[in-house]
């Protein structure tokens, strides 16, 4: 009882990042009550939850280097998960700061309420980067989702909104049924709801035999496409895609910035974990089997991969609006980061890593000058970007940054993120029996060049035709200086990449295998 009790307050301790956002969304209601009369509200609040997120910063900077299991294996502290804490308390301060200079009609009336759901959904995301228990993993979904599904129709008297969130809850209350009854055939199966544990177990039953072996092995190969599509469903891969363009073009422009890039991290981040414990037995190379009960899943995912991002990039031509785009961009994104999950090897792990951090600046960076757009103009149309060069330098200038490094251009940030993922898949191909490696990393290739035709579109019309009108953008001091933070660090990650690819070497090498 004296160990239980040691142990339950060790994790506690450990677990001080996440209390500090859990009493720190409560406290973000309260003074919101506090201040609802005062002038200075909006500003007060902005920089309470700043503080918060500070603060779980500051205590996940002091946490020890060394991996731990917590609650009872429930989750588990290590580099892997700090890597992608530190991208989401990133992600939650710089959708914070942009809140404070948006004028949505949420921002001052109801900015309280979506500053602390932010920071629970941050709370989420902490939570699925970490959970090693199949029950974590869906609780953990289940709070992100929830609270997305509030604010996706946080503007009530827009009818788009709430086709956006009705549309999402649909389609996540759908994905999360499947998902946890293929949670219950793994269960059901192994015995075990611990993900650390699914390696030997897994293999022990795939080489089974008997009169219910193939029935056994049916209800695994079911177990596991069902958990997949709840990942899926949260990364926006096809077929679970759906839901994505329609929230992202009903929802506020600003949680639109964090849905694309918070969440889709985090569900990476459960899907490394997730293989890694499962594939981890000492067949193929870096310790990872490449089969399990005589199905090639790299494979499958690899075929995910190719459909998700030729599907996102083909439909992202045909769009004229700018939020439409950018969803449909972003689902090409994920078949991208897909290509590291499918390679199955440490490179390929590495790749989603550095990939999802570098995505956080470029796509928050792209959908702040919608913002800035929208803002000026009223409108999210295409149309609306012709002659932009003209009205605003800046906001061309870092968009067209911005979307060079999407493509995955020289000298910009997102080369070197792209570099690494199809890296993972050659370093595959070149070895016996990689030859569909080689042509996933041709689709790749040839997705890239679909990517810069529709994006080079948007650069054109800012640079090269000439406006609708000659009424100029002026964007929010605030806005500017993020526009120029944000593409200098897309601009010194493209000639600089070392520290970011120490980085996350460093924090995959602590992933908590066992």
């Amino acid at each position: 009882m004296e160990q239980l009790i040691e142990n339950n307050l060790a994790s506690v301790a450990a677990f001080r990042p996440e209390l500090v956002l859990t009493f720190g969304s409560i406290a973000i209601f309260l003074l919101d009550l506090v201040w609802r009369r005062s002038p200075s509200r909006r500003g007060y609040l902005t920089i309470a939850t700043c503080a918060v997120l500070v603060a779980a910063a500051g205590f996940l900077a002091a946490q020890p280097v060394e991996s731990a299991s917590l609650f009872n294996g429930m989750i588990a502290t290590d580099g892997f998960a700090t890597f992608f804490k530190w991208l989401f308390v990133g992600a939650g301060l710089l959708t914070t700061l942009i809140v404070s200079q948006t004028e949505e009609d949420f921002a001052n009336v109801r900015v309280g309420e979506f500053y602390a759901l932010l920071v629970t959904i941050v709370l989420g995301l902490f939570l699925m980067a970490s959970a090693t228990n199949l029950l974590m993993i869906y609780l953990s979904i289940e709070l992100v989702s929830m609270v997305s599904y509030v604010l996706a129709g946080f503007r009530k008297a827009d009818r788009k909104a709430a086709e956006a969130s009705l549309k999402y809850v649909i389609f996540g209350g759908v994905a999360s049924g499947v998902m946890l009854f293929g949670m219950s055939y793994l269960y059901g199966l192994l015995g075990t709801a611990d993900v650390l544990q699914f390696g030997p177990k897994l293999a022990a039953l795939a080489a089974a035999s008997g009169p219910g072996a193939a029935a056994t092995k049916l209800a695994l190969v079911v177990g596991m496409v069902f958990v997949f599509a709840g990942v899926g469903y949260k990364i926006a891969a096809v077929p679970w895609h759906m839901w994505c363009p329609d929230v992202y073009e009903g929802a506020p422009t600003s949680f639109t910035a964090f849905l694309s890039v918070g969440p889709k991290a985090a569900g990476f981040a459960v899907a490394l974990r997730f293989f890694y414990g499962t594939f981890a037995t000492p067949a193929g190379a870096d310790g990872l089997s490449t089969s399990l009960a005589g199905i090639p899943w790299p494979a499958i995912v690899g075929i995910l991969s190719a459909v998700t991002m030729t599907l996102g990039n083909f439909t992202a031509i045909a769009q004229t609006n700018l939020k439409r785009l950018l969803a449909y961009s972003s689902i090409a994104h994920a078949g991208y980061t897909l290509m590291g999950l499918a390679a199955v090897s440490a490179i390929g792990a590495q790749g989603v890593m550095i990939y999802m951090l570098i995505y956080l600046f470029m796509n928050l960076g792209a959908f702040l000058v919608v913002i800035v757009v929208a803002q000026a103009t009223g409108s999210e149309s295409i149309f609306e970007y012709r002659g932009l060069a003209r009205r605003h330098p800046l906001a061309a200038v870092t968009f067209a940054i911005f979307l060079f490094s999407l493509t995955g251009l020289p000298p910009f940030a997102g080369f070197t993120a792209k570099w690494y993922l199809f890296y993972a898949v050659v370093e595959r191909a070149a070895a016996p029996g990689g030859f569909w490696y080689g042509a996933l990393a041709v689709v790749g290739a040839l997705n890239t060049a679909v990517a810069l035709y529709y994006y080079a579109r948007i650069i054109r019309a800012m640079f090269l035709e000439a406006p609708y009108t000659q009424s100029s953008v002026t964007p929010r001091v605030g806005h500017q200086v993020m526009l120029g933070a944000l593409s200098a660090v897309i601009l010194v990650f493209g000639i600089w990449w070392a520290p970011i690819v120490d980085w996350s070497q460093r924090s995959l090498a602590m992933l908590r295998l066992g």
